[in-house]
Formats: C-alpha cells, structure tokens, sequence
C-alpha cells in the first residue's frame, strides 16, 4: 500500500470522462461560456482502462466515475464493463445529473456498475430550471425511479445553499425514502467553479441537523470507520441519511482521493492549483511499470489538505477568479469532477 507524506493510502479514484455537461448548476457552472478541453487530449477508452490499471497497481480499489456529465460519453456502458472486470476494483461507482439516465440505467448495472449517486438539489421545477438554467427536473425524477428498478445502493446528492434550497431538506429525506435511497446534503463548497459562493450562502452541517431536528425529533450519529466524506445519521425511523461537511469541518486527514480529468491531469485535492500529467507518459509509450512508479512517486509527496488550509483563511472568497478560470479549464469543477 503506497502512502502520502501524512500516511493517507491511495484507494480511491475519482475518474472523469468529460468535461462537457448538460446542465449549469449555479455552484458549478454558474459563468454564460465555458473554455472545454481540446477534443484530441480527451483520453480514450483503452487508455482510461489502462490508467485505472495502473492506479490500481499502487493499490486504487474504489474508482468513481464522475464528469461533466459522464452520461455525454457514448462509449460509457463499455468503459464500465472493462473496470469491472478488473478484480482488484471492489467499488465502481458514479456520479450523474440523471437527465439521461432514464434510458441507460439497467445498461450500466448490467454491464457491471456497482453504485450509483444522483444530483438532485431540489424537488420543485421552477427551482430546478432556476438553479441549472434547464428545464430538466421531470426527466431527473425519471432517471432516479429508472436506477431505484437497477440498483440497490442508490444515493442522492443535495448542495444546500442559504436563500436557495434549505428550506427542501425534509422534503429531501421522504422523497429518497420513497425510492430506497440515501441521501447526502453537502455544504455549499468554495472550490474553482463556484464563482458565487459566499460564507453567508453556506448552510453548515449544525444548521442542518438542527433544521431536521425540528420536524423530526432527536438524529443520532452513526460510528463507522471509513474514509467517506460523508458523515452519516438516523432517523428514529431508521431512515439513514449523510452531510458532507468540508467547508466547515474539512476531513483532509483521512482523504484517500484523487481525481484524473477526461484529458489525463492527476490532481490530488479538490482544491489543488496544478495536477500531474498522465496522457503524456502514456501516449508516449510509458510502460505500465513506468506509469506505477510514477503515481507512486508523486502519491509519496503528497501533502495535500485544500479544504483544511481554506478554513484557516482571514478573508474567505472563492477559490479562484474568473479570469483564471477562463484561462485552465483545468481549474472548474465540470472538468475534475467534483
């Protein structure tokens, strides 16, 4: 097992396969025009499969596929179908908008993909349409009752933003109820992308546990030993739901993630400025123990706590300006995958 320089493994990889996306969420693509990556960099099929062999190599076995919106890439039931064969990935995952998810669902589960998380930040269409500029709410619901049919471990994904969607969370909790789900509510993030947030649009994880106390009674913590980020509770009903808390209570010290852009860049934080390129080794001819000793040489540098360091910052603003932005597309959140 290959270790950082703060004794964090390498075990789970966070792989996108396009930066395009189909919707404009206002805490991640909130700007009127994009810089996309280059079509000629984005990796192929074999050369993911290869990637993700090599990442597994030092140890990676928990991959999440992520975007954009993974649902873009037409060859995606077949990338799935090659991680699964590969023993030593023992969670294969991913993470969808759900707008084309309706006619894809039972492809993906049978060609082999283990869990599935779903974006949904609010329930009511004129929100939606609201908060990604699509008028897409309709077909999301019908992607998730499409993936409650194929799969048993189906998540929710809700951003709660102050003035936005706070007021939905119980709403939220009965509605993946109602489908066997569970649902995660995550604090609104200042990571590149999110050239809007502010402090006072952050609903912290204790605002949201009291807000659900109010209508649901006492919650009570579930101790668990894992590396998740989300932090999990019960309902006295036994409903179990989650609250990723990085803003306000960061989980860096035990983070075991990294994340490979559609065109190859290794970046080891959420929040890191500059990745390490892989496509260039590996369309050069990089031999698979080439491309293991180096995610293993850089793995072994790592001291990466982005969202730890954010949280001792005197004046807290987003992460990176526009004009940065519009300069690496490496830098917004649709092309590291969140």
């Amino acid at each position: 097992m290959v270790l950082d320089s703060l004794n964090r493994p390498a075990r789970s990889l966070r792989l996108s396969v396009t930066d395009r996306c189909n919707l404009r969420c206002q805490y991640c693509m909130p700007e009127e025009h994009y810089t996309w990556l280059p079509r000629p960099d984005i990796l192929r099929l074999d050369e993911m499969d290869r990637l993700a062999r090599a990442f597994a190599d030092v140890g990676v076995d928990r991959v999440r596929i992520t975007g954009g919106e993974p649902l873009l890439r037409p060859d995606l039931a077949d990338l799935v179908g090659r991680l699964a064969q590969n023993p030593r990935i023992r969670d294969l995952a991913m993470t969808t908008n759900g707008v084309l998810l309706a006619s894809q669902a039972a492809r993906l589960r049978a060609a082999g993909l283990h869990r599935l998380t779903v974006s949904l930040d609010t329930l009511r269409p004129a929100r939606f349409q609201a908060l990604t500029r699509f008028d897409q709410l309709a077909a999301v619901l019908r992607g998730i009752d499409a993936a409650a049919q194929s799969f048993d471990n189906l998540k929710l994904d809700t951003v709660v933003i102050r003035g936005v969607n706070e007021d939905e969370l119980v709403d939220l909790v009965e509605f993946a109820k109602s489908r066997r789900a569970e649902i995660r509510f995550i604090e609104y993030m200042d990571v590149g992308g999110a050239t809007h947030w502010s402090m006072e649009a952050v609903v912290t994880r204790q605002q949201m546990l009291q807000r659900l106390r109010e209508h649901y009674g006492p919650i009570a913590p579930i101790e668990e030993e894992t590396s998740a980020p989300a932090d999990r509770f019960r309902l006295a009903d036994g409903t179990i739901f989650g609250i990723i808390s990085s803003t306000t209570e960061p989980f860096c010290r035990s983070c075991d993630r990294s994340r490979l852009t559609a065109d190859g860049v290794w970046l080891l934080c959420l929040y890191a400025i500059q990745g390490t390129d892989l496509r260039g080794p590996l369309r050069r001819g990089a031999s698979d123990e080439e491309l293991r000793e180096l995610i293993e040489t850089v793995w072994r540098a790592r001291i990466d706590r982005g969202a730890e360091l954010r949280l001792t910052a005197d004046r807290r603003t987003p992460l990176i300006p526009i004009s940065e932005l519009k300069s690496d597309s490496h830098l917004e959140m649709h092309t590291r995958g969140g």
